[in-house]
């Protein structure tokens, strides 16, 4: 494999196009390791590709690492980069379970792995992890460990505050999210016992130590009228502010209807007719009514239905 040039990079081509000073292509890089079948330095890396250039070895590294930042790529405690496949590593993303316990889904669409409630303890639910194989469990199952973090699903949690004595804890909504994230007391507002409120984590857990965090929101008291709307909007992640450009054009609209709206051919104004609202009292906005009155023999009924 030392004799290989960059010239015999499949995709040489496309590099050049995209960069004035290109390096061999993920892919190339990709087919060195499978070829060479073990973690190699960098230093070997840039020998098997013939690259002694300055500039060339710099945006190299910078390959390399983002390789690796991508999960394409493992960087070993000997230093060596290596696939993934070679080193019986996976990567996915973490489903939790209520129970503590989760497993890894691979990005590769293999058989999920399971990870025990001890390996959860130092990753979240939606985390995208490499973990490595460590062996099977009682029911077939191949059992990984957290290898490496690639990126955090988690930063702004919904939940429920606790106080236990002097001790702040919160307790996620969504019970994917089995660990509790402790709150010191300089970072809990005005917070209540019990009360639904909104965290920012300001560190995610490991093996050492539980996940820390800060409230940033105070939603209201437990089972208050729409908290349950507030709290489905935060734990789905539903966009719930508007943006400045629709508040901007909703503060010239004017609350009166102007004759040439009310006149407009297709319409009937009713608004006259004392309709009766039949939303209920917790809606969000009242546009659906009714109105029925004595008309000869029976009754004539009026439905106003905003579209």
């Amino acid at each position: 494999m030392s004799n290989t040039t960059p010239e015999q990079d499949p995709y040489a081509s496309r590099e050049a196009e995209k960069y004035e000073n290109p390096v061999p292509s993920r892919e190339f890089i990709t087919m060195l390791l499978e070829k060479k079948g073990k973690p190699m330095t960098f230093k070997a890396v840039a020998k098997a590709l013939q690259i002694e250039d300055e500039d060339q070895l710099e945006g190299l590294r910078r390959r390399l690492r983002a390789m690796e930042r991508d999960g394409q790529l493992h960087f070993n405690r000997r230093g060596g980069y290596g696939l993934l496949s070679k080193m019986n590593l996976v990567r996915g993303r973490v489903i939790g379970h209520a129970d503590g316990f989760g497993f890894l889904v691979p990005d590769e669409g293999d058989n999920d792995i399971f990870l025990s409630a001890k390996t959860m303890r130092s990753c979240l639910h939606g985390d995208r992890i490499i973990a490595h194989i460590t062996g099977v469990d009682r029911r077939g199952r191949s059992e990984g460990a957290v290898t490496e973090i690639l990126e955090h699903a988690n930063h702004h949690i919904s939940g429920r505050f606790h106080l236990d004595g002097e001790i702040g804890f919160f307790e996620a909504d969504n019970k994917r999210i089995s660990q509790d994230i402790l709150i010191p007391e300089s970072e809990r507002g005005e917070a209540k016992d019990g009360q639904l409120v909104v965290v920012e984590i300001t560190e995610y857990p490991t093996n050492h130590h539980q996940a820390q965090g800060r409230v940033i929101e105070i939603l209201g008291d437990h089972m208050a009228p729409g908290m349950e709307i507030d709290m489905a909007l935060r734990s789905h992640d539903i966009p719930y502010d508007w943006s400045p450009l629709v508040v901007d054009e909703a503060a010239q609209l004017s609350d009166v209807v102007s004759e040439a709206d009310a006149t407009e051919a297709g319409r009937t104004d009713l608004r006259d007719m004392p309709l009766v609202t039949i939303d209920g009292d917790d809606s969000m906005d009242f546009d659906d009514a009714v109105y029925a009155e004595k008309s000869g023999d029976g009754w004539r009924l009026v439905v106003a239905i905003a579209d």
